[in-house]
């Protein structure tokens, strides 16, 4: 059968690029398709000014008239004059369980960061941390949740195949939610209470919570800074950000922590999972799709950390278990049975060790694989 590449130039191929895995997968039972608004305005450069900065290339395979497989290449400038790298990143890598198809959409992306005078590849990885990163390799028994890679079993090996190997991993820990709140977060919570220089911050409307954005924001520019791949958000990429979230943020799973002069010094974020709505709605927020999304969420026995961090100079302090004993007791206050810990890199033992005071397990893992291409 014949094999065509096709770079993605026009609207019509970038539809059929953005809507490829809809039906590539449509077998694949546990596959979440995205916000489809979303992913328009992640390949939209006056949307997303982060394609400003990157060089990006799209190619469909096209495989007797039908579209088979994309890949995305990226470039991104910022990222490796700051850490004086020379990496070639690809993303988007959806195809049918074909290895000729896998092969030249690899080898492709391969050639084209060669000729940008990349010396490394790795992927799946997009602008940043904050995108899906990643296959996943392990616990494909669990539903993917939102932000998270959604790929089939095969992928990895095709993957692999190709000539790559771990580059990374990162984990997703699921944790039973207690009746009882653990006595070392009562202990914990007692004694932060009477600190008077910090003071837990809940919300009971999304109104309460839009002031808090940007520091929270910049608190996980501070935080995050060292961690692999992460690319700090300007003001404007930090209100996009919160305009893509704010909407399907419930504010009962939103905890902040402030110092004496009002500074954000912690916070954690956490949504009822809504994976079952999005496959309902189809990844299609309008006609109907928010009616299921949000249902959903409301029927939804688990509760996904999305984000979190803790201001340096605070870490240690009992802050993770303070902000813990309140998110649990929403959760108890909502019927929420299991918490899922989102994807933590396996190097990062503090979020890990918080999630296994709790008797976390470890349930999914995912994989960002890398090359050298010279």
């Amino acid at each position: 059968m014949a094999l065509e590449l096709k770079v993605v130039n026009t609207k019509a191929l970038l539809r059929q690029y953005i809507f490829l895995c809809e039906n590539i997968y449509k077998t694949v039972d546990r596959w979440v398709p995205p916000f489809y608004d979303d992913e328009w305005a992640f390949h939209d450069p006056k949307k997303n000014k982060t394609l400003q900065h990157c060089d990006v290339v799209r190619v469909l395979a096209i495989m007797d008239g039908q579209a088979v497989g994309r890949i995305m290449g990226i470039i991104h400038h910022p990222y490796n004059q700051l850490h004086q790298e020379k990496t070639g990143r690809f993303f988007n890598l959806d195809c049918i369980n074909n290895q000729g198809v896998a092969h030249a959409l690899i080898e492709f992306i391969e050639q084209w960061a060669l000729d940008k005078g990349m010396n490394k590849l790795i992927g799946p990885f997009g602008f940043s941390d904050k995108d899906p990163q990643g296959l996943q390799i392990e616990g494909f028994n669990f539903l993917p949740v939102l932000a998270t890679p959604a790929n089939p079993t095969y992928l990895p090996e095709l993957l692999v195949n190709e000539g790559y190997a771990k580059e990374v991993d990162c984990v997703s820990y699921q944790m039973s939610i207690s009746r009882k709140i653990p006595e070392l977060y009562e202990r914990i919570h007692q004694r932060i209470s009477r600190n008077q220089n910090l003071k837990l911050r809940e919300f009971r409307s999304k109104h309460q919570i839009k002031p808090y954005i940007v520091p929270v924001l910049q608190l996980v520019n501070e935080t995050y800074a060292p961690l692999f791949g992460f690319a700090p958000m300007s003001e404007e990429e930090m209100k996009k950000f919160a305009n893509q979230y704010l909407p399907v943020l419930d504010p009962e799973f939103v905890k902040v922590v402030l110092d004496k002069d009002n500074t954000v010094v912690a916070f954690v974020v956490g949504i009822p999972d809504m994976s079952a709505g999005i496959q309902k709605a189809k990844g299609r927020i309008f006609p109907f799709g928010f009616i299921y999304i949000l249902n959903a969420m409301k029927k939804s026995k688990q509760l996904n950390l999305m984000l979190g961090a803790i201001k340096n100079g605070y870490r240690g302090t009992g802050i993770s278990a303070f902000m813990g004993k309140a998110m649990i007791e929403s959760c108890i206050h909502r019927g929420i049975e299991v918490m899922d810990s989102h994807l933590i890199l396996e190097n990062n033992l503090p979020m890990r060790g918080e999630c296994e005071k709790l008797n976390g397990k470890v349930c999914k893992r995912y994989r960002i694989f890398s090359k050298k291409l010279i």
